[in-house]
């Protein structure tokens, strides 16, 4: 067993998400004018700058900018001592003197913000996408609108209430016992993916279905692996649009014949420790048989179980 050695980066969101707040206008008004609003394209983008450290910032823009109380659209991504965040969707011209050639996306930068502005934007893009699916009642077709500072969406026929949704998918690391003195990893491509591209396998937990058993499911349908001692890791907000990555390992047998599913898994194959304490040494790494070796970027929670799982 191992555990990770930091908390996924996109999961240490440092502001206050006080429930009460969301449903008091006087407080939410009263903040209004000290309050800072992130501004988030259609792409997931935000305006970053960069700070004397090198290290990229989150641009918001001061509330009273865009007008003297919450718009209807904005939504509240917490508090942090007297300020309050917000998040809106827009285009770059909504920040003064912005260019737009410095938006940038969780995936590009997500791992380098610092740990509010990447919260903050994990934050932003899950429930401006949920704002985006939801603007029809599920019940009678009617157009929604937004309530509670964002954070609930109300039909304006037939009152029904709908709140922001995650979908929970399931993470797996799975690895050998290690008895015969070579620790080994399982990795896998996705058709989709380019050649050489590999990661853990992962797949959304079903209804009725309990994690672990989503983990089981999920590995023996993925590889035809099956699959024991299932231990949590972590988790981390994956908004692409609205998942959260459950992170597990598991043990298996190497000696267990790998089926990758037709449709759903290109390769399959196994890695000892130290073959993939190289490749994370080198990043673009070439196999035995000179295939490269790409692994998963740093903003996944998947790179963290890799770089935890090599380092144990």
């Amino acid at each position: 067993m191992f555990r990770l050695l930091h908390p996924p980066l996109l999961s240490r969101a440092t502001v206050d998400r006080d429930e009460s707040l969301r449903l008091d206008a006087d407080r939410l008004a009263a903040g209004w004018p000290k309050a800072r609003v992130l501004v988030v394209d259609d792409h997931g983008r935000a305006p970053m700058d960069t700070g004397p450290s090198g290290q990229p910032l989150l641009l918001t823009k001061p509330a009273t900018g865009i007008g003297q109380l919450p718009p209807e659209d904005a939504t509240l991504l917490g508090q942090q001592g007297d300020v309050a965040y917000w998040t809106v969707r827009g285009r770059p011209s909504l920040v003064d003197g912005d260019d737009p050639a410095g938006w940038r996306d969780l995936r590009a930068r997500g791992a380098d913000l610092p740990a509010t502005d990447a919260g903050l934007l994990v934050t932003a893009v899950a429930v401006l996408n949920w704002h985006h699916s939801a603007r029809f009642c599920g019940r009678c077709g009617t157009p929604t609108r937004p309530v509670h500072a964002g954070w609930a969406r109300v039909c304006t026929s037939c009152g029904h209430e709908e709140y922001p949704r995650t979908d929970p998918a399931v993470i797996c690391l799975v690895h050998d016992d290690g008895s015969d003195g070579s620790a080994r990893v399982l990795l896998a491509r996705q058709p989709a993916w380019p050649p050489g591209r590999y990661s853990v396998l992962a797949g959304f937990v079903e209804a009725g279905e309990s994690l672990e058993a989503c983990v089981r499911r999920e590995i023996t349908e993925e590889v035809g692996v099956t699959v024991h001692d299932i231990s949590y890791l972590g988790s981390q907000a994956w908004p692409f649009p609205r998942s959260l990555m459950i992170g597990f390992e598991a043990v298996a047998d190497p000696g267990q014949p790998l089926r990758p599913a037709d449709g759903e898994i290109a390769e399959a194959m196994w890695l000892t420790r130290d073959e993939l304490r190289a490749a994370l040494d080198d990043g673009d790494w070439v196999t035995g048989d000179g295939r490269p070796l790409l692994l998963p970027p740093p903003v996944s929670i998947a790179r963290s179980m890799l770089d935890s799982w090599a380092a144990s």
